[in-house]
């Protein structure tokens, strides 16, 4: 076990010493917003009365990898599957590079491979919650229209 904090464990997991799921990913990046822990505590405790939604990932399986789409990107499905039972299976012929040129609202994880993602978020978070910083773990360069 070691200590980090966000930005160390996001360092970490680049130079793939060591892994997370996206999820997990997702959160330290919105942890890096916060240079100490009583400035977390603070937006918390100013946040908990403001609410929340449930969230529920879909995979956008493209040839060249993955895009996990969350509420409020262009892609997101009107009814998504929270329960698994619907077996939603989402898949495109285009590669993500190009999804990524074409679109203009994100909220959005690229997944190359389990050491590359990346986050995309250019839609305001309800709730007065706190959108995660983009960072990626690659070289690409989609932010063109973000």
């Amino acid at each position: 076990f070691q200590w980090s904090s966000p930005p160390e464990a996001i360092e970490r997991f680049k130079s793939q010493e060591i892994w997370f799921p996206p999820p997990q990913f997702y959160e330290f990046c919105r942890l890096c917003n916060f240079s100490s822990l009583r400035e977390l505590q603070k937006f918390s405790s100013a946040r908990a009365l403001e609410g929340c939604e449930r969230w529920m990932p879909v995979m956008l399986s493209a040839p060249d990898g993955f895009i996990q789409l969350l509420p409020g990107d262009e892609l997101y499905p009107e009814d998504p599957d929270y329960t698994g039972e619907k077996k939603m299976i989402m898949s495109t012929d285009k590669k993500v590079e190009d999804l990524m040129k074409e679109g203009g609202v994100f909220h959005r994880m690229v997944i190359k491979n389990v050491n590359n993602l990346a986050v995309y978020v250019n839609i305001q978070a309800k709730y007065k919650h706190i959108n995660p910083l983009m960072m990626k773990c690659d070289n690409s360069d989609y932010n063109s229209r973000l």
